[in-house]
This record gives structure tokens, C-alpha cells and sequence, in this order.
């Protein structure tokens, strides 16, 4: 039986009373546990903006669209947090560690100051940077994290926010 290897690894073959073994998981390392911890933030935080939105914005399509984005979000979160408790928690790390994308409390102030157009204004521009932010997390996952789930729902980030990302461009020119 022949078993691809990783990407950038050759094939094996193996003896078919051999497989079994070999399919075993990858087990999830430090990379793996980090982005998981740091993507719960950084969606709580998208929740956070998405939630001032009925009451603060004006666009009809900013308000639909911010409801989508908390929609997969929250779910997201609770499947993270499964994950979690799932593997352990994994090692400790620097709770103090900057996030890519992440709007600072003077930015989230001036977004929760603001209302009407001027609401949307700044939610799009912050939640563009947070999405870019949170594509390049995920990407960096991709290239040193090792457990399949992580990997499959960082490959959802990319392609979702990205997607979201020319989504909210549009908004802004509109």
C-alpha cells in the first residue's frame, strides 16, 4: 500500500497489516493550540463590533451583512472551545501576545461613539483590518500547525474572510 507523505515528505509503502498504525493523527502542537486560543479572541471581538451594529449603523447591507459575520462567528467559537477541551488546552502561552487585526480600545471607543454613516464607516474599515488579520493568522497556522481540524477551519477563515473582505470593499465604495 502506498501512503502519501506530508507535503514535502516522499510516499511510503507499507505492508497492508501496517496501515492501521500509520494512519494515526497527527497529534496538535504549540502553533495549533496558539491560533486556536488567539482566533476565539479575535472572533469574540468581531462579535463584540457586529453587535453595536443594529443599533449604530444606517446601511441596510451593513447591517445584514454584520449579521452574517456574528452568525458563523459565535458558532465558530463553540467549536473551537470543544476543540480545546477536546486536546487538553495545550502548553501555556503569552497571554499578552499581539493579534494581527485586532482593534485597539481607543478604536473600539471611537466605533461605539459613532453612529449612522459615520458608524459604518468605521466598522468597515476596522473589520476589513480584522478580517486581513485573521487570514493571516490563518495562513500562518497552515505553514507549522499539525492537527487536520485546525488546519481545515483555518482554511475556512481564509477563504470566508477573504471573500467577506472584497464584500465589505464593495460596501465602503457604495
Amino acid at each position: 500500500m502506498i501512503v502519501p507523505g506530508r507535503p514535502g515528505e516522499d510516499a511510503k509503502t507499507l505492508a497492508p497489516g501496517e496501515a492501521p498504525q500509520a494512519a494515526t493523527k497527527d497529534k496538535p502542537n504549540e502553533t495549533d493550540f496558539r491560533y486556536v486560543r488567539m482566533m476565539i479572541k479575535h472572533h469574540r471581538q468581531a462579535l463584540e463590533m457586529t453587535g453595536l451594529v443594529p443599533q449604530r449603523g444606517a446601511n441596510p447591507t451593513v447591517k445584514s451583512f454584520a449579521g452574517r459575520i456574528a452568525d458563523t462567528q459565535g458558532p465558530d467559537i463553540r467549536s473551537m472551545e470543544a476543540w480545546l477541551a477536546k486536546n487538553g488546552n495545550g502548553p501555556a502561552h503569552d497571554s499578552h501576545e499581539q493579534m494581527r487585526g485586532m482593534a485597539s480600545p481607543d478604536q473600539l471607543a471611537a466605533l461605539r461613539a459613532a453612529s449612522g454613516p459615520d458608524f459604518d464607516k468605521v466598522f468597515l474599515q476596522l473589520m476589513i483590518a480584522h478580517h486581513e488579520g485573521a487570514v493571516a493568522m490563518a495562513t500562518d497556522v497552515l505553514q507549522t500547525g499539525s492537527d487536520v481540524f485546525v488546519e481545515e477551519m483555518a482554511q475556512d477563515v481564509i477563504v470566508t474572510q477573504q471573500k467577506e473582505i472584497g464584500q465589505m470593499q464593495a460596501m465602503r465604495t457604495s
